[in-house]
């Protein structure tokens, strides 16, 4: 008899999503009353996989593995969601995109998140990249009145579709070339030589790729970022690309431990491109979210470079990185939320002219939060990068973290470019006085753990102690 209390937190996220839905369906106007509700069920979910923190224990047929990796992950993903919930109510409300399905289509995604993170197996982990796939589509085209949205919607289901099936494409080879499904077994049989094998590998690799929009595979990033309203860019900024990186180290570590040479080409390739690529498009970006949209695929390229190294420490050091990007993201988005003119919610880095003289606090969360993704002491976003740079030299991989370190200085130029604007341009225009409380905490909290993240810069490293062997 299988113990189903490890998949108690999936049964009751499921079980929570359903619930959410009947309110929905029964009650009037019900999106505020569904929101709370479903901030409860993430922090119900929370609390049982922190009561049972740590455990490791594989079923159904050793196709579903809880173990503290997954548990991890799981935890950021819904501390996440629960933050954008919480910031991004009102700005849902004044778009008129307060729809109950809103945070049900999330919750969706967060279930086939769950069950990719914990897949031991290449069925269970395609059928979780589909729900999340298939929510992610919707969530894309929400503002299904804007056209901008609808074409945003439209590009991220074609190129994701693709890549979905080039991932499928490269499941199927694997089971062919290894005669299973099973991630343990797979390793085994890729301890000798299978040219079949690694040939399925590369096109895993392209469908994961895609999912955290990595170069060559990022080119619906900036329009979909663009186009989706900024709460739901919000959501693709950081759960999906936390997720994408967790199932590539899983990926890396398990099934294809015993190949490291073969892949380990691909990931440095992939990280050197999204690290140019990503710091050299971003310097003429006009509009925030683009900004944003090239910002992440740099910050993926550095997170992927521990990944490169296929050691324990090279893999610690990218979920260390990914948990401070989704803090520094989570802050910055939400700054988004308060540049409002005239009723009208503003995107261009042109407007934020001169705002340390009128907004001199939200002008200095920016300050924090954009030195942070620079990478500048004393911030989070430094000791990030310095751990990864570290695992990287370790590794011997000395090219790799030198164009690490050029590409940082480069796309330390347009996060500067934009305090320059807002500390010394002159003012132009007049933001609203917006009195969200909720927004404010999320910058608040965004700020403060960035800022005194060196007081002990390994307490992430400590929560990872022993998760790889």
């Amino acid at each position: 008899m299988e113990n189903l209390n490890l998949i108690l937190p999936e049964i009751s996220l499921f079980l929570g999503i359903c619930l959410a839905l009947m309110v929905g369906v029964f009650f009037k106007n019900s999106f505020s009353i569904v929101m709370k509700l479903s901030i409860i069920i993430l922090l119900g979910v929370i609390y049982l996989i922190l009561t049972d923190w740590g455990g490791q224990e594989k079923l159904f047929l050793e196709s579903f593995k809880n173990d503290k990796f997954s548990d991890y992950f799981k935890v950021l993903i819904l501390i996440s969601s629960i933050f954008i919930f919480f910031s991004s109510d009102q700005f849902i409300k004044d778009k008129k995109l307060s729809k109950f399905e809103y945070p049900i289509i999330i919750m969706f995604s967060i279930l086939g998140m769950f069950f990719m993170l914990s897949a031991n197996d290449l069925i269970l982990f395609y059928l979780g990249l589909e729900l999340q796939s298939l929510a992610l589509y919707v969530l894309a085209a929400f503002d299904r009145d804007n056209v901008i949205s609808s074409e945003a919607g439209i590009k991220y289901f074609v190129l994701s579709a693709l890549s979905s099936g080039l991932l499928l494409y490269g499941c199927s080879l694997l089971y062919g070339f290894t005669g299973s499904t099973n991630f343990d077994e797979i390793s085994i049989s890729l301890v000798a030589q299978n040219t079949g094998a690694i040939f399925a590998m590369v096109f895993i690799l392209v469908g994961l790729a895609f999912k955290v929009s990595a170069v060559p595979f990022h080119m619906w990033t900036p329009d979909v970022y663009e186009g989706a309203p900024t709460s739901i860019t919000n959501f693709f900024a950081i759960v999906p690309k936390a997720v994408g990186l967790g199932v590539i180290i899983r990926f890396m570590d398990l099934p294809f431990k015993n190949i490291l040479e073969e892949w380990q080409t691909i990931i440095i390739f992939i990280s050197i491109a999204s690290m140019i690529l990503g710091s050299v498009a971003a310097i003429g970006q006009k509009n925030i979210k683009r900004l944003l949209a090239y910002s992440s695929i740099s910050h993926m390229g550095y997170a992927l470079a521990g990944v490169a190294t296929g050691t324990a420490s090279g893999y610690s050091s990218t979920i260390v990185y990914i948990t401070i990007y989704i803090i520094m993201n989570m802050g910055a988005f939400a700054c988004l939320y308060l540049m409002k003119v005239e009723e009208r919610y503003t995107e261009e880095i042109a407007d934020l002219s001169g705002l340390s003289k009128e907004k001199p606090i939200l002008a200095l969360s920016f300050l924090i939060l954009f030195f942070s993704l620079a990478g500048i002491p004393p911030l989070g976003g430094f000791f990030a990068k310095f751990f990864v740079f570290m695992s990287v030299i370790e590794s011997e991989l000395y090219a790799l973290a030198i164009i690490g370190l050029l590409t940082t200085v480069i796309s330390a130029f347009y996060y500067l470019k934009v305090i320059k604007i807002i500390y010394f341009d002159d003012n132009k225009i007049k933001f609203d006085d917006v009195r969200n409380v909720r927004v404010k905490a999320t910058i608040l909290i965004s700020c403060l753990i960035l800022s005194l993240f060196f007081i002990s810069p390994s307490i992430i490293n400590s929560l990872l102690d022993g998760l790889f062997i």
